[in-house]
């Protein structure tokens, strides 16, 4: 039974959306996406996400790769530069600071 909005890969409806996470997502069984995987790759470099199933329940997301890691690294550090400006404005002197250097 072909479903509207499917994905046709070989000729067969492999890919389904449903409801999941608030978004319409893309979802495919596990071992179709296993026999599929070269083009379920190709269609997540292009910015799909898929939602893969075992026995019809979510198991897995398949996503395009991003550095979280860095995005969070980045965004740590200007918290951190926020709240020092934050804490220290109005309440000091740099050229105090910068003579208290010079003596040491």
């Amino acid at each position: 039974m072909a479903y509207p909005g499917g994905i046709m890969l070989d000729g067969k409806q492999l890919v389904y959306y449903t409801s999941c996470m608030k978004t319409k997502m893309k979802t495919i069984g596990s071992f179709e996406a296993k026999t599929h995987l070269s083009e379920l790759i190709e269609t997540v470099q292009k910015g799909n996400e898929f939602v893969i199933t075992k026995r019809g329940k979510p198991v897995a997301r398949l996503v395009p790769y991003t550095d979280y890691e860095a995005e969070y690294v980045i965004e740590d550090i200007i918290g951190q530069f926020d709240s020092i400006r934050k804490s220290v404005k109005g309440k000091t002197d740099i050229k105090e600071y910068i003579n208290k250097g010079r003596k040491y």
